[in-house]
């Protein structure tokens, strides 16, 4: 598969893509959910509340995993398995990361959005938040512009047009 290169991925999880987190439920199965994440230094960073399920999932079984998929303005693919650490107050001020993301999402870079970011902020902050910090065990970045699919997946197709 192409590996996306490093200034790619860079430029690719600086844009607001819509992540999907797969949580684990009690009895094992999978529970996805999109979700807002920031990349910061190397972590992934996510922001709930304790009445969300996959907040309650994550609290209670830490393991997870984290797709991001865009077709434009970069066609990839970026995918995750990690270890979720919970962050609330008034142990630790979760407010600074928790704004980058309304400013990620909400204003995206666009500074006539601030108004609406303030709004949004000011919002969260009556809320009952948590932040969750996602330390990568596994990752997979993939240039979908390039990628043809798999070796046996290219045979196959192969195979059955003969």
């Amino acid at each position: 598969m192409p590996r996306m290169k490093d200034d790619t991925i860079a430029e690719f999880l600086l844009e607001p893509h819509i992540g999907v987190l797969a949580s684990l439920q009690g009895n094992g199965l999978p529970y996805t959910v999109p979700v807002w994440w920031l990349h910061d230094k190397g972590s992934f960073w996510l922001t709930g509340t304790f009445n969300r399920v996959w907040c309650k999932h994550l609290i209670a079984r830490p393991g997870c995993s984290l797709c991001i998929e865009a077709l434009a303005p970069v066609a990839g693919h970026v995918g995750i398995e990690a270890t979720a650490e919970l962050y609330q107050l008034p142990d630790v001020d979760i407010w600074p990361m928790s704004r980058q993301l309304a400013e990620k999402y909400v204003g995206q870079g666009n500074p006539l959005n601030a108004q609406a970011v303030d709004k949004f902020f000011n919002n969260m902050k009556t809320e009952p938040r948590l932040l969750f910090k996602l330390t990568p065990t596994n990752w997979r970045a993939i240039d979908m512009r390039q990628y043809r699919g798999k070796k046996s997946d290219r045979k196959f197709q192969e195979d059955q047009q003969r």
